[in-house]
């Protein structure tokens, strides 16, 4: 029997190439993911290894006198006397951009980096080996990293320009170094200044952000690490160089265990649609072999061997489609890992890693997937009778299973339905989890249903088919609905795929809507001014109001207070130009008590508090001092401002450095981009928007997760497209009688071509309509979950794009059917006819 089965496989591998193209791209999918995660998490910890493996141990501390994080010039000499410690350097860490000739900022993106350079007693810094010059000595140096001074076209000897706050600052370059600094290798750009200089910059004289301890020979990390932690403060962090090493390979595999998740909920996705496609193909197969299956049955095979026979093809299949689709992975994964940076930035170098579980993960889930697909079909072939031999046509399907089918669909739709509506009326956690389950069984049971919501659905444009098709149009019809556990099989690939891609749209389009309307009803400004990420100063706020025709300057500092007993994000504004440039949605109190010293908080975190207008709270504020301060206004949680609001007279004497993350700008009718542009033009790190920058800001984030997400899901629709290709190819060749008939009674051959053609986009528009409408549902029951959250949230069906998604599916039916149109229309009519 699995001489047979090997032989079916060879007789009939046309018929199954879209099985183990299906298959494997559902394995690539797969192993891609795994590769590629296993290859950056490799990447990453071999860079971490490297970047600390000239540090034995390392030591960041607060001073008892201060609140910053920091390490004075005095406790690093208490550790140099240490026993067992050779060398002690105190480090420093800072943000500072380095800008190209045209006063663009060079790097990933984000801020550069800026540091120290550290020499020994040798003059060399272990952290970086110099290419080119020499480390920074004297205040007016710096050196780069290679892949910035490249990119920049700088040489020692050059003046380079670098950025923090406000105009960029004219150096020396002394040198040019590479470094295994894990960031530098991911794209960001490196800057090391004379340790006076970024001591200045970073913190202030005589502290350093961290230092680095060498040990002495015959002194173990860990024992220097000990006798370390001993003589510091209970405060002090002693690590050795494994540990953090360890700590950031843990980080990085946190992040990319989050990645795989969410390429593993597309892949398998695509999966199901591939099993859909698998068992439809062994359907038709079996319905096709009935005569073949009939004469083993009566030279003596038995139910258990017939079914072996077509579980040994789909073993077979699934086998060939594992092996080409772990290779299509492993190529996938190449491409993506140098293509694509993860978390925004270039991802470090690294051999590509295909581990044994990878392998297994391929072989297994590819032939387990396509086995247990056919199985059902494989009953089915085994129950075929002897007799059946006796005739050369197809035995017809039984209608048991389909009514059992329709029965279950129908009753998991229903009950989804019901789940629905109690959990709308229960509301609160309980009636989330009750909206999010009858969603999952409503859909559920739409989808089981597709075989008996084709005829009613695909009858209604029956009438149009014949009146602008004529004969062709006609047929395709008729042959649409012709077997309806077929079509529904091909329409429910398409199906899926389009519910998901509908789902996440109608989510998108709402909660950007949502976002957009609060966002505009809040931002009165006509312009908003951010920076790369260092944060700006006052002299932007001094330099934007001296430009006439600025009626605000509205600046958002960032900061945080311990208000009744809970650590709180604050925002804080200057009254009176906040009142121009933004306008809070109060709840109750008033906005304008900001200018009388009270504050305004977020409804939801009054809500988790109890906190209401007219209450006196206890307040800390960073410096640790105390004070009261009275709710003067609560105002709808959105997303310009965080949850506290209060005035910068209150923060910032509280405050060690003033930090302006956003500056709202009012104008009247006559200033524009430009003149703010011109006011702010020494300082290559700021970024100007205006109102549609506004907007872009806070939602357009979505457009471009949706992009990814369609992006994601591209694969399954691409299984869909194979699965209709399929059912039509081997429709045609059991047709091949009736299409002989038609040419012998006049049909030609484009008359043949267009009728497989509209019965392909027939099939495929079924398949939308059903998948846009579970999309609409799934999309609101989410929405009607979520809705507590996000103010200002309504329904919004986007149905721009649920035509263009129609548009698409009347397309990919047309594309699925060139070569089954082509192949029908190229038939040779006798022999058709001819064809048992």
């Amino acid at each position: 029997m699995f001489r047979t089965a090997l032989r079916n496989v060879l007789a009939h591998k046309a018929r199954l190439l879209m099985t183990v193209l299906a298959v494997m791209l559902g394995v690539a999918f797969v192993s891609g993911t795994l590769i590629f995660t296993d290859t950056l998490d490799n990447a990453y910890r071999d860079q971490n290894a490297k970047s600390y493996a000239h540090v034995d141990v390392e030591v960041r501390t607060y001073e008892p006198s201060d609140k910053f994080l920091g390490i004075s010039r005095r406790t690093i000499e208490e550790i140099a006397r240490l026993h067992g410690v050779a060398e002690v350097a105190g480090r420093l860490n800072g943000t500072a951009s380095v800008t190209d000739e045209d006063g663009r900022i060079i790097g990933s993106g984000s801020p550069g980096m800026g540091s120290n350079f550290v020499p020994g007693k040798d003059g060399k810094d272990t952290f970086y080996v110099f290419i080119e010059g020499g480390g920074p000595t004297e205040p007016g140096q710096v050196a780069l990293d290679e892949d910035t001074a490249e990119k920049g076209g700088y040489h020692v000897g050059d003046l380079v320009h670098v950025a923090r706050k406000g105009p960029a600052s004219t150096y020396r370059l002394s040198g040019v170094f590479t470094t295994d600094d894990p960031w530098v290798a991911m794209g960001d750009s490196l800057t090391l200044f004379d340790t006076q200089v970024a001591q200045r910059l970073f913190l202030q004289p005589g502290f350093y952000t961290y230092a680095t301890v060498t040990a002495a020979p015959g002194t173990s990390s860990s024992e220097l690490a000990t006798t370390i932690k001993k003589h510091l403060p209970d405060s002090a962090d002693v690590k050795t160089g494994r540990q953090l090493a360890e700590e950031s390979a843990r980080g990085g595999e946190a992040d990319t265990s989050t990645l795989s998740a969410i390429l593993f909920v597309f892949a398998g996705v695509a999966f199901f649609v591939g099993i859909v496609l698998i068992a439809n193909t062994f359907t038709m197969l079996a319905a096709q072999r009935t005569r073949e299956l009939a004469l083993l049955r009566a030279v003596g095979a038995s139910r258990s061997q017939v079914t072996r026979s077509v579980l040994s093809e789909a073993t077979v299949v699934g086998a060939v489609a594992s092996a080409a689709g772990l290779a299509l992975g492993a190529a996938m994964a190449a491409v993506a890992y140098s293509t694509f940076g993860v978390f925004g930035a270039k991802n470090p170098d690294g051999p590509l890693v295909i581990t044994s579980t990878t392998v297994l993960v391929a072989a297994v889930l590819g032939v387990l997937v396509t086995v247990l697909a056919a199985w059902l079909p494989a009953r089915r072939a085994a129950k075929i009778p002897p007799v059946a031999a006796i005739d050369s046509a197809h035995l017809p399907a039984s209608t048991r299973s389909l009514m059992v089918r329709n029965l279950l669909g129908g009753l998991s739709a229903l009950l989804g339905v019901a789940v629905v509506a109690a959990g709308t009326d229960t509301g609160g956690p309980t009636g989330k989890r009750l909206i999010g389950l009858g969603a999952v069984l409503a859909a559920t049971g739409v989808l089981v249903l597709i075989p008996l919501l084709s005829r009613p659905v695909i009858a209604l444009v029956q009438p149009l088919l014949r009146r602008g098709f004529g004969v062709s149009g006609k047929l395709a019809g008729q042959n649409a609905v012709r077997n309806p556990r077929r079509t529904g099989a091909t329409a429910s690939a398409l199906a899926v795929g389009l519910t998901l891609v509908s789902a996440l749209t109608v989510l998108a389009v709402s909660v950007g809507h949502a976002v957009d309307k609060v966002t505009t009803d809040i931002v009165k400004a006509d312009y908003m001014v951010t920076d790369s990420g260092a944060g700006l100063d006052t002299s932007v706020v001094a330099a934007l109001r001296k430009v006439q025709g600025i009626t605000a300057v509205s600046q958002q500092q960032q900061a945080w207070m311990r208000i009744d007993g809970s650590q709180q994000d604050v925002t804080g504004v200057t009254p009176a130009d906040f009142d121009k440039a933004i306008h809070l949605p109060v709840v109750s109190g008033a906005q304008d008590t900001l200018a009388q010293g009270q504050i305004a908080v977020g409804d939801a975190v009054a809500r988790f508090n109890g906190w209401k207008v007219g209450d006196t709270l206890p307040v800390e504020f960073e410096d640790g001092k105390r004070a009261k301060l009275t709710v003067g206004a609560v105002f709808e949680s959105n997303e310009v401002v965080l949850p506290v609001v209060v005035s910068t007279d209150l923060i910032e004497p509280h405050a060690d450095k003033t930090s302006i993350s956003t500056i709202y700008v009012a104008t009247d009718d006559g200033t524009d981009e430009k003149a703010l542009a011109t006011a702010l033009a020494g300082d290559p790190g700021i970024k100007i928007g205006g109102r549609q920058n506004i907007r872009d800001a806070f939602s357009g984030y979505l457009d471009n997760l949706l992009n990814v997400l369609y992006g994601l899901l591209a694969i399954s629709l691409v299984i869909a497209v194979l699965g209709v290709v399929n059912t039509l190819a081997m429709s045609v060749f059991e047709r091949q009688r009736e299409v002989g008939m038609l040419r012998a009674v006049g049909l030609d051959r484009r008359g043949v071509t267009r009728m497989i053609q509209l019965e392909a986009v027939v099939i495929s528009l079924f398949g939308a309509v059903i998948g846009l409408c579970l999309g609409a549902f799934l999309g609101w029951a989410v929405g009607e979950v979520t809705k507590p959250d996000i103010p200002a949230y309504a329904l919004v069906l986007p149905w721009d794009r649920f035509a263009l998604f129609l548009l698409l599916a009347a397309l990919i039916g047309l594309l699925a059917a060139l070569w089954p149109a082509r192949s029908a229309a190229r038939l040779n009519m006798l022999t058709a006819i001819k064809t048992e």
